[in-house]
C-alpha cells in the first residue's frame, strides 16, 4: 500500500471536520495529485473499509457518522514518513551511547522503539541494519561527564568547569548555569549562563575536562531570550545577529544548495544568470567562512566586504601552500 502517510492525513483530517471537504481541498492539504488523492481515497475506503463516503451535492467527501463502522480508526500503529524517521534516527542516537551508559534503561527503551517499527504497516520487521546513518567529523565524549552536566540541566543546578579552549589554548575555571544541551552536527554543546563573562555562552561537551555540581540554584533565563540569543545567528555561534551574508552559488551548486536549509531566517532566489543567491544572517564569521571554503569556485560572497576579503586570504594561502 503506497502513500501511507498521506492516508493517516487524510483520515485524521476526516474525522476532525464535521463537513464534508472537496477533492482539491484535499489535494491542498495532502500536497498531491488528482491521481494520487484518487488512490488514496480508494485505499481508504476499498481496501482499510472506511465509512468514507462521496456526494458531490453536500460539498464532497466525509465520513459517515450513521454507518456502524464509525467512530473508524486504522488498524494497528500508523507512522507517518516524518514519524518513522524520527523512530529511525531515535534507534540510531540510542546505539551510539556508550554499552554501559544506562544499558538496561536504554535497552528496555529501544525494545519499545522496535515493536512500533514493527507494527507499523509496510516497515514490518524492520531490518535496521539496512538503514545507515552516517556521522562526520564525530569527537569523542566523556559519557560520565555528559551524566553530569544532564542532571545539572534537569535539576537546575550551577556547574563548575574546566574548559580548554581550541581558539586560544587556555584553560579556565567558570561557574556555569547550564540553559539547554544541544547535538549539532554531530557533537554536543552546553549553552550556559557564565557568571564569570556574565553573558550566554556556548562551550563543547569534548573540551570540558572536568564538571562538578555546585549544589546552588542555576540562574535560568526565559525560552524565548535563549532562542533569540543563540538561534538567531548563523550555525553554533550565538549573539544578535551584526551583518548578513549574500552567497552566489554557481547555477551546478545552487542546485543543491536551494534543497538546503542554512538558517531558519535565511533568504534566497534565482537570479537571472541561473545562479542561486542565498542571504543569510550571521554574527561571528568563522563557520560560515569554512562551510562557504568548502564549496570553492562554486560559490561568490558578494556581501559584507570583510567575509569576502577573509575568503580571498584563504584561497592565497592556500594556492600558495601548493606553489611552494
Amino acid at each position: 500500500m503506497q502513500h501511507l502517510d498521506k492516508i493517516v492525513k487524510l483520515h485524521n483530517l476526516l474525522k476532525s471536520r464535521h463537513a464534508p471537504i472537496s477533492g482539491p481541498e484535499i489535494e491542498k492539504a495532502l500536497e498531491c495529485s488528482k491521481a494520487t488523492r484518487q488512490r488514496v481515497i480508494a485505499d481508504l475506503r476499498d481496501r482499510l473499509n472506511a465509512p468514507l463516503v462521496c456526494d458531490r451535492s453536500a460539498g464532497g467527501y466525509y465520513y459517515d457518522r450513521d454507518d456502524p463502522r464509525h467512530p473508524f480508526e486504522l488498524p494497528g500503529i500508523w507512522l507517518s514518513a516524518e514519524e518513522l524517521q524520527a523512530l529511525i534516527a531515535c534507534q540510531h542516537l540510542l546505539g551510539n551511547l556508550a554499552p554501559g551508559l544506562l544499558r538496561n534503561e536504554i535497552g528496555q527503551l529501544r525494545g519499545h522503539l522496535e515493536k512500533l517499527l514493527d507494527r507499523s504497516p509496510g516497515v514490518k520487521s524492520p531490518q535496521l541494519g539496512r538503514v545507515k546513518i552516517l556521522s562526520q567529523a564525530y569527537r569523542n565524549r566523556n559519557d560520565d561527564l555528559f551524566l553530569t552536566l544532564v542532571q545539572a540541566l534537569f535539576d537546575q543546578q550551577k556547574l563548575l568547569i574546566h574548559y580548554h579552549a581550541r581558539g586560544d589554548d587556555q584553560t579556565s575555571q567558570r561557574p556555569v548555569s547550564p540553559q539547554n544541551i544541544v547535538l549539532y552536527k554531530d557533537n554536543w554543546y552546553l549553552d550556559a549562563y557564565c557568571h564569570q563573562r556574565e553573558e550566554l555562552r556556548t562551550f563543547a561537551l569534548d573540551r570540558i575536562k572536568t564538571a562538578t555540581a555546585s549544589g546552588e540554584a542555576a540562574y535560568l533565563l526565559d525560552p524565548d531570550t535563549l532562542q533569540q540569543h543563540f538561534g538567531s545567528s548563523y550555525g553554533i555561534f550565538a549573539g544578535k545577529p551584526k551583518h548578513t551574508a549574500i552567497l552566489n552559488f554557481s547555477a551546478k551548486a545552487g542546485r543543491w544548495v536551494a534543497d538546503e536549509c542554512w538558517h531558519s531566517q535565511q533568504e534566497y532566489e534565482w537570479l537571472a544568470d541561473g545562479r542561486y543567491q542565498l542571504r543569510i544572517p550571521f554574527n561571528r564569521h568563522e563557520e560560515l567562512l569554512m562551510d562557504v571554503l568548502k564549496y570553492g569556485a562554486e560559490v561568490e560572497v558578494v556581501e559584507p566586504g570583510f567575509l569576502r576579503e577573509l575568503v580571498k586570504c584563504e584561497a592565497r594561502k592556500t594556492l600558495e601552500r601548493y606553489e611552494n
